[in-house]
């Protein structure tokens, strides 16, 4: 009795081996083990940066001619989704245009399409297929693959966290992480 409960564990574990869905496999390869969990942590950060910056600063900029509070997030919310455009989800049409940066600065449509641009980048992710990350895409005429597409969302976006941090403490505001009232995961 025992040896047939043996066995029919070990065939219910292998079933479980390979029964993942197709994004599974995928968040199984090689980096993307930790990119989801990255992914997580970096979004996390930026929303509550974006959300503890007081709206009266989302205009504010070190110098003239440098990307102020707003400018900044919508750099990261507008290069989310171009970048993510390359892999093939479509970038929403209101922001293809040059100047989105200076023209949506509010502070609650700033950190809405933050949000979104994060989630849009999450979304798609979920539904890559192992094969999707080899698949070759052009960007500025040059090939790439999927998966080097990716891992340049999360760089800039982290790149950008840095200036984020750097525009809060000139302005007295502590990172919400640094003060204990967002716990990165």
């Amino acid at each position: 009795m025992l040896k047939r409960l043996v066995f029919v564990a070990l065939l219910l574990g292998a079933y479980t081996l390979h029964a993942q869905t197709p994004a599974e496999a995928a968040a199984n390869e090689g980096i993307w083990q930790g990119y989801d969990g990255e992914w997580r942590y970096v979004s996390r950060l930026l929303v509550s940066m974006a959300e503890a910056i007081p709206a009266d600063k989302y205009g504010w900029r070190p110098e003239p001619g440098v990307r102020s509070v707003s400018e900044v997030l919508m750099h990261i919310a507008q290069s989310n989704y171009y970048l993510l455009s390359v892999t093939g989800p479509k970038m929403p049409p209101e922001l293809a245009s040059n100047d989105v940066e200076k023209k949506i600065v509010s502070k609650p449509e700033v950190v809405a399409y933050l949000r979104r641009s994060l989630e849009a980048v999450k979304a798609a992710r979920a539904q890559l297929k192992p094969g999707d990350l080899q698949r070759k895409v052009k960007i500025y005429g040059e090939p790439v693959n999927v998966d080097g597409m990716y891992l340049r969302i999360i760089c800039h976006d982290n790149e950008h966290m840095g200036q984020l941090i750097a525009y809060a403490r000139m302005n007295g505001i502590v990172p919400p992480w640094s003060a204990g009232t967002v716990l990165p995961k």
